[in-house]
């Protein structure tokens, strides 16, 4: 759903649910976070999130080990860990069924590989096929990563290269090479676990997923949560193999398009990039990486913790003072 019309439903909904009410509602509606935070006692609060979209890939099996992959995200975006989870599933009558036991089986695997369950779930009939999950997980009440975290100083590290967007749209079009799509299905099932743990074993604070809004969005949304700039080193950034060339032959989905309309506003370009360079920056990512800000402290700490298990990391950017984003 577009960003503009998705906060104008939420406002509709914001004040129903006054904190005053709801006092162990540590994250809830009222903040634009990405997964809602029950707290239980001193030591536990409960992660809860849901997420489910149609097939971006051609593979049901494939399809569904991204689906869980993003929806086990926004949990690892918190601080969390997964203690179990639920099929959310739309399939129409007119498939065989053999394909959404693939989907289904493709989801179960990524879920069996962090130790936990699918615990059940639910599945309605429909003209597309849809598959998600409901997820929930644990967390320290007093070591959750949120948007609002951030502080000017803090070093902004990427965990995932970007371009799932565009490479999916091009899959779509019959015009992306076979490599192109392997390198970015491979991103999309890569877990965000490790690049949660690294940020809580490095003090991190701030932290985000880069999922539908893209970059900028999320970036924003991290800006607006804490109230500072974010400033992104385009050079620094990673993009997955194909994704500049299918960006520049302007292969770019609808949401790239949506996104770029509704967060420019708020972003200041002092390096001067092409048009579709430009609305690259918004490209919808599905099971994108974690955005986190680092005090300068903890900067070697989680880049060690990431090298020595083989996740990725990437210098991108700096959080300073004032409002925004900052693309330099």
């Amino acid at each position: 759903m577009p960003a503009e019309a998705l906060a104008q439903v939420l406002r509709q909904l914001g004040d129903m649910f006054p904190a005053a009410e709801y006092p162990a509602l540590t994250i809830g509606l009222g903040a634009v976070d990405d997964a809602a935070v029950y707290r239980l006692n001193d030591e536990q609060a409960i992660v809860q999130t849901v997420d489910f979209f149609t097939p971006i890939v051609d593979t049901a099996y494939e399809f569904g080990a991204i689906a869980a992959a993003n929806a086990l995200s926004d949990v690892y975006a918190m601080g969390g860990e997964v203690i179990f989870a639920l099929n959310i599933a739309a399939f129409p009558p007119d498939l065989p069924v053999a394909i959404l036991a693939d989907i289904l089986r493709g989801g179960a695997d990524v879920v069996r590989s962090v130790g936990a369950p699918i615990a059940g779930g639910h599945t309605i009939q429909d003209k597309e096929p849809k598959y998600g999950l409901v997820v929930t997980g644990l967390a320290h009440p007093a070591r959750l990563l949120t948007k609002g975290g951030a502080r000017p100083g803090d070093v902004l590290v990427l965990t995932k290269p970007l371009g799932t967007g565009t490479i999916t749209t091009a899959l779509k079009q019959g015009r992306a090479e076979p490599g192109h799509v392997d390198g970015a299905v491979a991103s999309m099932i890569r877990l965000n676990r490790i690049a949660s743990q690294a940020a809580l074993a490095s003090g991190v604070r701030a932290a985000t997923d880069i999922t539908g809004f893209g970059l900028i969005g999320h970036a924003f949304e991290m800006a607006q949560s804490a109230s500072v700039r974010l400033r992104l080193d385009f050079d620094a950034l990673p993009w997955l193999p194909g994704a500049w060339q299918y960006a520049s032959a302007w292969l770019l989905p609808g949401g790239a398009h949506d996104n770029h309309k509704y967060y420019d506003g708020w972003v200041t370009y002092t390096k001067k990039l092409a048009d579709w360079q430009q609305t690259l920056l918004h490209d919808p990512q599905t099971s994108g990486g974690l955005l986190v800000a680092t005090p300068p402290a903890g900067l070697a700490t989680f880049t060690s913790y990431c090298a020595a298990r083989a996740q990725p990391a990437w210098v991108i950017g700096e959080v300073v003072a004032g409002q925004g984003i900052e693309i330099v």
